[in-house]
């Protein structure tokens, strides 16, 4: 989850209860990485778990960490029951690298089969990588994840977070659960496994996620008093998702991967990640203390819309003053 990248003495990139993808540098200095499509068990929440698909068996897949310029080659091993593709959100690639079969020409990866992207990263900034196959169906159930591009002239900052949003139609089956809820404290509905099916062509969305995880079982954002924080969001739901910070302003310094202009900046406590988007926050910590940051829609919020408890998309950002030779965390 510690992204420091070979050569880069820069801040790591962290996205919390979510890995890097691992990879190695041949001789010529391609960057080998690989993706593995496939059925995944996942646990929202404490108790709650789900039946979906993911890459290299997390929901959502790992972080790709690269640097503007890497020559990279991704190689994708389909291991669901159908086809599937990977779309590179936001990366300027040649029109068969971009992972969109059909309309875009880009080749279709059968079940038991695998294809191998290859492009060199252009840009540098915050992106996304999705299945662009079936995709109302498989981004819904799970295909997703995070890809950060270093370039050489990015502003410095003492914590670099990394935070996908999502959400899941969740089929709850109804028969009456008498011991406490494992989500929040109160009796609810819950199957004998606590192993559930998702409906992604559902509008009625349940659970709300920050990296695959709903709260109380989302990892804190760990801070020393007086450092500089950059959080990178990005969205691949169906909604959006305004996201508000206690205790703190922040300034939004980019958008879909684009660095925004000094004088455009805005400061902001709120900023609203619509589906598709990605943007860049950063603010000081110079308020000590446990600060929520959430989106704001009242629903979301919630594990299983639950009339009691905070749950789904909600993180604490845990500000400490340093004392000695205390660690953080």
């Amino acid at each position: 989850m510690h992204g420091y990248l070979p050569g880069n003495p820069q801040t790591p990139i962290i996205t919390p209860n979510v890995k890097d993808a691992p990879f190695r540098v041949l001789k010529n200095g391609v960057k080998q990485f690989h993706l593995r499509a496939e059925p995944v068990v996942h646990e929202l929440v404490n108790g709650i778990k789900i039946r979906g698909y993911g890459y290299n068996g997390s929901i959502p897949g790992p972080t790709i960490l690269v640097n503007q310029g890497d020559y990279v080659q991704i190689t994708v091993e389909n291991r669901l029951p159908e086809a599937t593709s990977v779309h590179w959100h936001g990366l300027i690639v040649s029109n068969r690298m971009d992972g969109v079969p059909g309309p875009g020409g880009s080749p279709i990866i059968q079940p038991g089969e695998s294809f191998t992207y290859e492009f060199r990263i252009q840009q540098s900034g915050t992106f996304m990588y999705h299945s662009h196959v079936h995709d109302a169906k498989q981004e819904l159930m799970g295909l997703a994840g995070m890809l950060i591009s270093r370039g050489i002239y990015e502003e410095p900052v003492d914590r670099d977070y990394v935070l996908l949003l999502q959400e899941w139609a969740v089929q709850m089956e109804m028969h009456q659960q008498t011991s406490s809820h494992p989500m929040n404290d109160h009796p609810s509905k819950q199957s004998a496994s606590n192993i559930y099916d998702i409906d992604p062509m559902s509008m009625m969305f349940n659970f709300f996620t920050i990296n695959g995880k709903a709260y109380p079982d989302t990892a804190p954002l760990f801070v020393r008093y007086g450092e500089r924080v950059r959080i990178r969001l990005g969205n691949l739901s169906m909604d959006s998702h305004p996201m508000h910070f206690h205790g703190h302003d922040f300034i939004v310094t980019a958008v879909d991967g684009n660095p925004i202009p000094m004088m455009a900046r805005l400061k902001r406590n709120t900023i609203n990640v619509a589906p598709g988007e990605t943007w860049n926050i950063e603010f000081l910590a110079n308020n000590p203390g446990n600060w929520v940051f959430h989106c704001h829609k009242p629903h979301h919020t919630t594990n299983a819309h639950a009339m009691e408890g905070m749950g789904g998309m909600l993180v604490y950002c845990k500000i400490k003053i340093q004392r000695s030779a205390e660690n953080l965390a």
